[in-house]
């Protein structure tokens, strides 16, 4: 699962700056040029496509989460194992949940702030105080940028963690299924996997 999260907060991260340095490209959006006009719609339309990118990664690994949770409290319940494994598993997620909630809505404010940035928005918003529309929305585009990779990080490292709490309770079903006779269960993807219940003595 790292690898492929890897892979997709990689690319997300690249749309993101791209999207960013396709903004830095515009220049003057209130000029009625059509090369003006061109470059803004490919950086509204990429970045665009780069938030709705980036939620995805973000939902993918909420999905994850729950998927293992449901998993391991199955598994844990057929096999009588410790509730510290469920245990480490909820503290992994609930901790990242608040992270990955902010990064929602800062993303969410980045397009929104691009929007009403377009001189041709009906919203009518000039910036705030001495910053121009532009400028604002630019500061807000950095702060979700970085939070954005920070929260990454932290998904990558409680992945990683949740993979190994994962892997621990597949070798007590392994060691437990051994002990009574029963086959040993394949190296296949833990949400796959459907426990059976141990057979009573």
């Amino acid at each position: 699962m790292t690898r492929i999260f890897t892979t997709l907060a990689v690319c997300s991260t690249g749309l993101l700056l791209a999207a960013l340095w396709l903004g830095f490209q515009i220049g003057d959006a209130s000029l009625r040029s059509a090369a003006v006009q061109a470059r803004f719609s490919m950086h509204f339309l990429t970045g665009m496509g780069s938030l709705v990118f980036a939620l995805l990664v973000h939902a993918l690994v909420v999905t994850y989460f729950m998927g293992t949770g449901r998993w391991l409290e199955e598994t844990c319940s057929a096999y009588r194992l410790s509730a510290s494994w469920q245990t480490g598993s909820k503290n992994l997620k609930w901790r990242l949940y608040p992270a990955i909630v902010t990064s929602f809505l800062l993303l969410i404010l980045a397009g929104a702030s691009g929007g009403a940035a377009d001189p041709a928005s009906p919203v009518g918003f000039k910036g705030w105080g001495s910053l121009t529309a532009a400028e604002v929305h630019l500061i807000v585009v950095g702060l979700a940028l970085a939070v954005n990779m920070g929260v990454n990080t932290a998904e990558y490292v409680a992945l990683s963690r949740n993979g190994r709490l994962v892997n621990g309770v597949l070798q007590e079903v392994r060691r437990i299924r051994q002990e009574r006779g029963l086959d040993v269960i394949p190296n296949s993807h833990p949400p796959r996997y459907q426990p059976e219940a141990p057979a009573r003595e």
